[in-house]
């Protein structure tokens, strides 16, 4: 009797702990779906961001502001290292930091297949881009990253200013109450913050990045795993983390991450590569993919198609460029409702859901200046990923490569940069190569020799964003076929499935023979000896 009231006693105990488990289990914590385990909050990432300081409150903010360059200081008398740190960065600079030189970059003598022109001789078109206020010229516009309403920041001052001077107060009186509440609704960067300029490089929505456009900006989970807003709901700064406005992630040749490390092994790294959520073995324990792993980019199969909403620009003939109907410049579009034709830029192709194209990748890129030389007579890689099957950093990795034909100098065997804005006379106002090919080249102090044509090149990006879920994961037997391998460029390593090595297949099937053989041999033994004691 004795026994048991102590075991009832200990099963009371154990039911009540666990009661009080359950009753004071945190809301928030969800059994993982696979496991069953409960996963903590992440901190960090909520639905709502979350700040220390209610801008609204700051007396520095709460009066008029007649400049963008005034409306800094203010944010300057506060944050008082933001300028210095901004300056060293690229998002300012638009310059390797990584090369010495000053010749890497977009503000250096990099060269694109999509411009064809250099921020380095301060075409104002595309320095219309720079987050100052006037390019570079009138300090930093903070608001570009951090202000949270869909206010366009230079339009409105530049339209205060206008209206003031022109007398009409009570308009100008009206822009000013639009800056004065937008300014204090002041955030971390949003998706809509990052992607005005990265959505849209390269002269429109989707030109660039095959990967990233504004169907990014709230996407459902079927399109982008980490972003979806029905899912993850992810920002940007959620993986591109910063430290004094330097943001993680690629710049221009140099890798995006040094190392492959996990926050498990050292949770101050940056959360940069896949691997610093996911680990180097990703999958249930046992399975084969991560087996891939060292050899594999976990993009590769976990992005199958890119541009899966939107159409990217697949293909940018400049050499059609120039050409006019009744005398006029004229524009086409085509079957998505994007351009193909444009007189000042000439010819287009667009592509939706297009399947990424695979090469070998430690995270660099050899990227072409103005300086280099070039071979006229076959494509030129004006932007190539680096690696090979025997890096040890090295992956199969997806990227978009946009291809296309742009001047190059016929006796330098150089490209050329040329003037393009049309606020100083360049191409897109005169529709003249010759002289914004000059002065293009002038600006940028480089040798012309007076003779231009046009040579088809490529330029890739690699593809990390659309991250498709997992029941969309490129299967096995799309890379690990005879035919219609999607990695059938890549050479120089075997591949099961894809290749055949006549040796090898020889002994296989040798092999095999010989096991049936064996097989036979011995059924046969057993039969016979099985009859012999039969008739005994």
């Amino acid at each position: 009797m004795r026994t048991k009231l102590i075991q009832i006693s200990i099963a009371v105990c154990i039911l009540s702990v666990g009661l009080v488990l359950m009753l004071y289990r945190p809301l928030s914590a969800k059994p993982d779906e696979e496991t069953g385990r409960i996963l903590k909050p992440i901190p960090g990432n909520t639905t709502e961001s979350w700040t220390t300081a209610d801008h609204s409150k700051f007396e520095a903010l709460n009066r008029d502001f007649e400049t963008g360059a005034d409306l800094t200081k203010a944010c300057l008398s506060c944050h008082s290292e933001a300028e210095t740190q901004l300056h060293d960065s690229i998002h300012w600079t638009w310059l390797s930091p990584y090369d010495d030189t000053g010749d890497t970059g977009k503000a250096g003598y990099s060269v694109n297949n999509f411009c064809v022109s250099s921020n380095k001789m301060n075409d104002t078109d595309c320095n219309s881009c720079h987050i100052g206020w006037d390019a570079k010229n009138d300090g930093i516009n903070c608001l570009a990253c951090h202000g949270q309403t869909s206010i366009q920041w230079k339009d409105e001052f530049r339209d205060y200013s206008f209206f003031k001077e022109a007398g009409d107060l009570e308009i100008a009186s009206e822009i000013q109450q639009t800056i004065r509440e937008g300014v204090k609704v002041i955030k971390l960067p949003e998706r809509e913050n990052c992607g005005t300029c990265h959505f849209n490089g390269g002269g429109g929505e989707a030109v660039k990045h095959g990967d990233l456009d504004a169907s990014l900006i709230n996407p459902q989970k079927t399109l982008d795993v980490h972003m979806g807003v029905d899912g993850q709901n992810f920002r940007c700064t959620r993986c591109h983390t910063t430290m004094e406005h330097r943001i993680s992630g690629r710049v221009y040749s140099t890798p995006a991450s040094a190392h492959r490390k996990s926050l498990v092994e050292d949770d101050l790294v940056p959360k940069i590569m896949c691997e610093s959520c996911h680990t180097s073995e990703p999958h249930e324990q046992g399975h084969k993919a991560n087996d891939h792993t060292d050899k594999v980019a976990c993009q590769s199969c976990h992005i199958p198609e890119f541009a899966r909403e939107h159409p990217t620009l697949m293909w940018w003939d400049w050499s059609k460029a120039g050409q006019m109907k009744d005398g006029k410049p004229y524009v086409e579009k085509g079957e998505f409702h994007r351009y193909t034709y444009k007189s000042y830029k000439g010819e287009f192709k667009w592509e939706k859901d297009v399947v990424p194209e695979y090469y070998w990748y430690n995270g660099s890129l050899t990227t072409m200046t103005i300086k280099d030389t070039i071979d006229p007579e076959k494509p030129v890689r004006v932007s190539w990923p680096v690696g090979s099957p025997g890096d040890r950093d090295s992956r199969i990795f997806p990227f978009k490569v946009h291809r296309g034909k742009q001047p190059y100098d016929k006796k330098h065997n150089t490209l050329i940069a040329a003037l393009l804005s049309s606020d100083v006379d360049g191409y897109w106002k005169t529709y003249d190569w010759e002289s914004s090919i000059e002065r293009g080249m002038a600006l940028m102090d480089m040798p012309y020799s007076g003779e231009f044509g046009f040579v088809e090149t490529e330029y890739v990006y690699p593809t990390t964003h659309m991250v498709a879920p997992e029941e969309d994961a490129v299967s096995c037997s799309e890379c690990h076929a005879r035919s219609e391998s999607r990695l059938a460029n890549l050479s120089g390593f075997y591949m099961p499935g894809r290749d055949s090595f006549h040796l090898l297949d020889l002994g296989g099937w040798g092999v095999v023979i010989a096991a049936f053989a064996a097989v036979m041999l011995h059924a046969l033994g057993r039969i016979f000896k099985n009859g012999r004691k039969k008739e005994d």
